[in-house]
């Protein structure tokens, strides 16, 4: 079966608010670190292989800086441009934004997923309503690109809103299952046609990160 869509997730390489555990909003996040510029050009690499081998038609990217750093990294070695996507963003933290991760899970009594329709800080989303968000957004760029395959640069929490998306998964399905995805992980989904004509979306990886040499 030749996938008529493809859709692949690269989440960002690691950043400093990753390893320092700080909320990565557009104040916490202050871009890739040493580890994650490294990732990112590992990616990259896999990356441009297959767009050598068959082309990517498009590049999307979030807005927050550790994403757009990674996407630069990708553009640069698949000389493909990035959108960026506004409503691609992670969560909005509101006041969270730039404290310790810590600290706002104590408070909240665990992260965002634990109580999906509560607020985790003054001014944030809730969790439901960033999957309303991301999940909508996603299912407009894959109406747009009907039969061709889509690039994104993201978050994790990116790939977990296409996976609830595409495996069709309920409401508040994240307070009984969850997704790990690592730095620089890729997520690839396919959707072919089979000889008797039925569209399906596979989910052909998850958390792919073989790319990725041990770091020194």
């Amino acid at each position: 079966m030749t996938p008529t869509t493809e859709l692949v997730i690269a989440r960002h390489g690691k950043a400093a608010c990753n390893g320092t555990g700080i909320v990565g909003g557009e104040r916490g996040c202050t871009g890739l670190i040493d580890r994650g510029r490294y990732q990112a050009t590992r990616l990259a690499a896999r990356l441009a292989a297959e767009h050598d081998d068959r082309p990517y038609a498009v590049f999307y990217s979030t807005p927050r800086r550790r994403v757009v750093e990674t996407a630069e990294i990708i553009t640069e070695a698949l000389r493909l441009p990035a959108t960026i996507e506004p409503d691609l963003r992670g969560p909005d933290h509101g006041d969270a934004d730039g404290r310790p991760w810590a600290d706002v899970k104590t408070a909240f009594q665990g992260p965002p997923q634990h109580n999906p329709d509560m607020p985790y800080a003054t001014g944030s989303e809730t969790w439901n309503q960033y999957l309303d968000r991301a999940t909508r957004t996603l299912q407009d760029i894959l109406a747009r690109h009907d039969g061709e395959r889509i690039l994104i640069a993201a978050h994790g929490e990116t790939i977990e809103a296409a996976n609830h998306l595409l495996l069709a998964l309920p409401q508040n399905a994240c307070l009984r299952l969850g997704f790990v995805t690592d730095h620089a992980s890729v997520t690839r989904w396919q959707r072919p046609t089979n000889r008797f004509g039925r569209t399906i979306w596979q989910l052909v990886t998850h958390n792919d990160t073989r790319h990725l040499e041990p770091w020194a």
